[in-house]
């Protein structure tokens, strides 16, 4: 959630903003379908209003919890900066400037230089997906109709491959199929990156980071390593969370002031 709302407009709590009657926000666009659990930053805004009102951003709430969503899951705990302001723009819309899942190397780097972010940035947040959960419809072009020569994309393991084709077939209508990013999905931790160099990542925009020998080494590295990744990761998110664009603090993170 913090991900998709930093590479809109900045880190500015605008993916928290609800639709309303002359506009469709980012958090309906169609790649925030699987963001869930909005309450906990209504839940944690509300006690903050409380204690101390007007004082701190929605923003910096996300932010605070992405890190503690982490840390919670047995990963690594850092200092937030502090101090991002709100958004009172959100567009559906714009969330096609999200990098894609059908990302090739080329279309991440651009979308992560045009932020400020160098390509072990992305390496290290493509981490992130360790505890992610991904629909049948962000991997389908992999494991149907890959190519007029192979139905299924040949870099991924045989038996991986047949398990998500059985868990999404062909003509699938189950809102919520899919599968989980890695097989400790609610852990955080390098099985991601190990799981990639075995085939068995499930994006093109995962499989991509095995394409350049900086990238590939970068998940080499992680995977061998808890200890380099969790370093990584923290400089990233600490870089990626000082995006800023925002100028407001909200009262309630589901409405413009």
């Amino acid at each position: 959630m913090h991900f998709h709302d930093c590479f809109i407009r900045g880190c500015d709590g605008s993916v928290l903003l609800n639709s309303t009657g002359g506009n469709t926000a980012e958090k309906d666009g169609p790649p925030n379908i699987s963001l869930h659990a909005f309450y906990v930053i209504d839940n944690a805004k509300k006690a903050v209003e409380a204690l101390c009102p007007g004082v701190v951003s929605c923003a910096d709430i996300l932010a605070l919890a992405a890190r503690d969503a982490v840390s919670l899951s047995g990963g690594p705990a850092w200092n937030v900066p502090k101090g991002r302001l709100d958004g009172r723009t959100s567009k559906a819309s714009d969330t096609r400037q999200l990098p894609a899942p059908t990302f090739n190397i080329s279309q991440l780097q651009q979308s992560f230089s045009q932020r400020g972010l160098s390509m072990e940035d992305l390496v290290a947040l493509s981490g992130g997906h360790t505890l992610g959960f991904a629909h049948c419809s962000s991997f389908q072009n992999r494991i149907h109709n890959f190519s007029p020569a192979t139905d299924v994309d040949p870099s991924l393991s045989p038996s991986f491959a047949a398990n998500l084709r059985n868990l999404c077939l062909v003509r699938n209508t189950a809102k919520n199929a899919g599968s989980t990013m890695d097989s400790t999905s609610t852990t955080f931790d390098n099985v991601y990156f190990k799981m990639l160099l075995q085939g068995q990542g499930i994006f093109s925009s995962d499989q991509a980071l095995l394409t350049t020998p900086q990238t590939k080494a970068l998940v080499s590295k992680f995977a061998s390593s808890q200890e380099e990744f969790n370093k990584a990761f923290i400089k990233s998110m600490i870089k990626m969370s000082s995006l800023t664009g925002g100028q407001e603090i909200r009262l309630d993170c589901k409405v413009a002031r």
